[in-house]
């Protein structure tokens, strides 16, 4: 039996014993006894309120009055010893206020287990090691704090002793306990207890594993706040990976061999022998990883199999027959096709694109998407944009394309800057943008709608945005505004310069960075010859059909850009390129 006053069982004047029962806490006896939990505290000295023992002896103290009330301050229980006086030392307040704050107390008869106001102090913060200070707000509970922190309400009771869970204050500072998170799970590995100093790079190095494995067996922890004696997982070492050019490194499951793996990815059997030699076939280790080869595909395409996929399905997709897939995949199953297995899709000629009031162009030897458009009367962006995914650098015989319909002439500019409509755009805010008033873009637009203004519409800005750069100086030559369309090849052709003319009188142009609006010294043309670095070629008869440029030809011949060809030769402009003339074709 505990008695914290003495065996005879007396308490303190003003107090009354009581012997502990089964089911007793402090909060019970606080409400039975009209006290609070904080008095019972304070008139037992030592008593631990977590572990209570039948048949111990406690103090009660007498009912408190109410508590006074105690704006900007806090409440205070009044221990054995404490007087006003140590009281307003201890919390740099005046016996005066305290006494202001506390109108009836009596200062010479403080009773254990009182409540006081404490006026104008903040109440000293619980110690709270490794844990965290949570400052009460309206609505708190310790229950709810529990699950916002995700302790047990047990572990908060016994980290804030003396704290009354059903009469939190707002403002009062209670201790959260540091969580502890359960052992990871680490099969096959080692669970490692943090210690000072430690980071998962050292604990990489120190077990000879990668950074990417210990993060990967550790969901959840965060790597640049690892806490002291926290439990980590470090992953068995692996076995370095096989080199795999070209192929796809597998790790082996439960079930694996090599010949259902060669069936699953279509390849032979010698193939995965010959990409992983020292494999015991008979012996694969689940976790084991080895180099699948990629399978052969001659002008075709892999394919990975997905849920739901059948051969006829497939068939349909790539415009292939199903013989045709068939005859790509010897030995397939076609009724037993396996999530992630690879087959080989040969190739087909691909579907018509969609191509609304336009035409559909078959390609032929010799054609290029800049004759095209020459041919058409539309622009290089215009094909580009009815074929999304064409290539213009590999176009095939035989290949359709659309030809969008010709765009309507552009309006009349001088001294001004076409524009091309874009979503949202509205004839106030482009004034706004440019520096014009509404009636200047009107005027240079004659039977306009400016309330029906339609994306791609070519409209004319009556004078370039403010503020406009300076115009480079041109002797002898003439200026020339960039307009939305125009790219390095164009200029020069348009022209007849070459890229070296065009650079020598504009010292700061990016023949690489061509915006609408930049305006541009033209000079006459000077010829020269081409830059080392590349391979001379002498241009022939068979260079110069007669449907097309000769500078065009020779770019499609030796499958490069004409931009590519005139940089090559900077000195030549496009109708330098004729019969008998040496250039430089760029090295691939």
């Amino acid at each position: 039996m505990y008695d914290f006053y003495g065996l005879s069982g007396k308490c303190p004047s003003g107090s009354i014993s009581h012997t502990i029962r089964s089911g007793d806490t402090l909060y019970k006896l606080a409400q039975q006894y009209n006290t609070t939990v904080e008095a019972i505290i304070a008139i037992n000295p030592g008593i631990n309120p977590n572990n209570l023992q039948i048949g111990q002896i406690v103090c009660i103290p007498a009912s408190a009055p109410p508590k006074p009330p105690c704006s900007g301050g806090f409440y205070y229980t009044i221990k054995a010893g404490d007087t006003l006086y140590n009281l307003a030392n201890r919390y740099n307040v005046t016996v005066t206020d305290i006494l202001r704050a506390n109108p009836f107390i009596d200062p010479n008869n403080l009773q254990i287990g009182q409540v006081i106001c404490i006026p104008g102090a903040v109440p000293p913060q619980p110690s709270c090691p490794g844990g965290t200070l949570h400052t009460i707000r309206a609505g708190d509970t310790f229950y709810k704090l529990s699950i916002q922190y995700g302790v047990s309400l047990e572990s908060i009771l016994k980290a804030n002793p003396g704290v009354d869970p059903n009469n939190l204050q707002i403002g009062q500072v209670v201790c959260i306990p540091a969580h502890t998170p359960p052992q990871p799970s680490c099969p096959g590995g080692t669970l490692h207890t943090i210690r000072a100093g430690d980071t998962f790079y050292k604990l990489s190095i120190q077990y000879k594993v990668s950074l990417e494995s210990i993060l990967r067996a550790n969901p959840g922890v965060d790597p640049n706040n690892l806490q002291i004696g926290q439990v980590v997982c470090i992953p068995a070492a692996t076995p370095p990976q096989p080199l795999c050019p070209g192929g796809t490194l597998y790790t082996i499951r439960a079930g694996d061999t090599i010949y259902n793996l060669a069936n699953r990815y279509n390849v032979s059997v010698d193939d995965i022998l010959r990409a992983n030699p020292g494999i015991d076939p008979n012996n694969l280790q689940i976790g084991q990883v080895i180099c699948i080869p990629a399978p052969r595909c001659p002008g075709g395409t892999l394919y990975t199999i997905r849920a739901g996929d059948t051969i006829y399905n497939l068939a349909n997709r790539y415009n292939v027959s199903v013989n045709d897939i068939l005859k790509a995949n010897p030995g397939i199953d076609p009724n037993n096709l396996q999530i992630g297995q690879v087959i080989c899709i040969p190739a087909a000629t691909p579907p018509q694109p969609s191509c609304p009031g336009g035409t559909l162009y078959t390609i032929k030897a010799g054609d290029t998407i800049y004759n095209l458009a020459s041919r058409y009367n539309v622009s290089v962006n215009d094909i580009l944009k009815a074929n999304p995914g064409i290539d213009p650098n590999n176009l095939q015989i035989g290949q359709v394309i659309c030809i969008p319909a010709a765009t309507p002439p552009q309006p009349s500019c001088p001294g001004g800057m076409l524009y091309t409509i874009k979503a949202g755009d509205t004839i106030y805010n482009l004034a706004n943008r440019y520096n014009v008033s509404v009636d200047d873009i009107l005027k240079a637009n004659p039977g306009i709608d400016p309330n029906n203004l339609q994306i791609g519409q070519v409209i004319c800005i009556p004078c370039m945005p403010a503020p406009t750069p300076p115009q480079p100086s041109c002797p002898g030559g003439t200026l020339y505004t960039i307009m939305e369309g125009d790219n390095l090849g164009s200029i020069l052709i348009k022209f007849n310069i070459s890229v070296n003319d065009l650079i020598s009188v504009n010292p700061n142009f990016d023949p690489h960075k061509i915006v609408a609006g930049q305006k541009l010294c033209i000079p006459p043309h000077k010829s020269g010859i081409c830059p080392s670095g590349t391979n001379p070629y002498l241009i022939t008869s068979h260079d110069a059909p007669q449907e097309k440029l000769v500078v065009a030809h020779l770019a499609m011949k030796f499958k490069i850009s004409i931009s590519d060809l005139m940089l090559a030769n900077p000195n030549l402009a496009p109708s330098d390129f004729t019969v008998g003339m040496k250039i430089c074709v760029p090295s691939k």
